[in-house]
């Protein structure tokens, strides 16, 4: 905690050499002092819960789950996070092996995260939405529960897919993306 006679009416908290740093005004009292040092750990708490992995980090837990549930078979070549995306939860280029995933994403469940990550691993093994493709996303244990997550979390912000599968437009069984449109 430091203290600052020139700070009048601002508290910050940031993060310096491994330790949480609050900076209040002198001129609180001890009460005062210990419910803003309380508000600011907790803001700085939230804002690190959302701050998303880095590329370099979804690049690492792509690989980490193709080792878990493909066999290491699946290596992509680049992992991104796309603002652009708004229809589709992850899309991937088999081609080339990229995977990218909605922005949308950063601040669900990494459960749900790690779902759509498997989904479009699996991709870069299997182009369709056939039983082989389903036969390998099923080995995330989460798989249709995160499923759910997704059609539900659609749904209620008024993004849903007419048939509900949450996999693609209605009446679409190739693509290769989770959408939600």
């Amino acid at each position: 905690m430091r203290r600052s006679l020139r700070r009048r009416r601002t508290v910050t908290a940031f993060r310096e050499n491994g330790r949480i740093v609050v900076c209040l005004p002198s001129r609180l009292s001890k009460a005062e002092e210990r419910r803003w040092v309380q508000v600011m750990l907790d803001r700085l708490a939230a804002q690190e819960k959302r701050r998303r992995p880095s590329d370099e980090g979804l690049l690492a837990r792509a690989g980490e789950l193709s080792r878990k549930y493909l066999d290491g078979r699946a290596t992509p070549t680049s992992v991104r996070w796309s603002a652009s995306q708004r229809a589709r939860w992850g899309s991937c280029t088999p081609s080339d092996g990229s995977i990218r995933l909605s922005a949308r994403l950063q601040g669900l469940p990494t459960w749900v995260i790690d779902y759509v990550l498997v989904h479009e691993l699996t991709h870069l093994l299997v182009n369709d939405h056939g039983p082989e493709f389903w036969a390998l996303v099923g080995r995330f244990p989460r798989a249709e529960r995160a499923r759910g997550f997704l059609d539900g979390y659609s749904h209620a912000a008024g993004t849903a897919d007419e048939d509900g599968d949450g996999d693609g437009p209605p009446g679409g069984d190739d693509e290769d993306d989770v959408t939600d449109d």
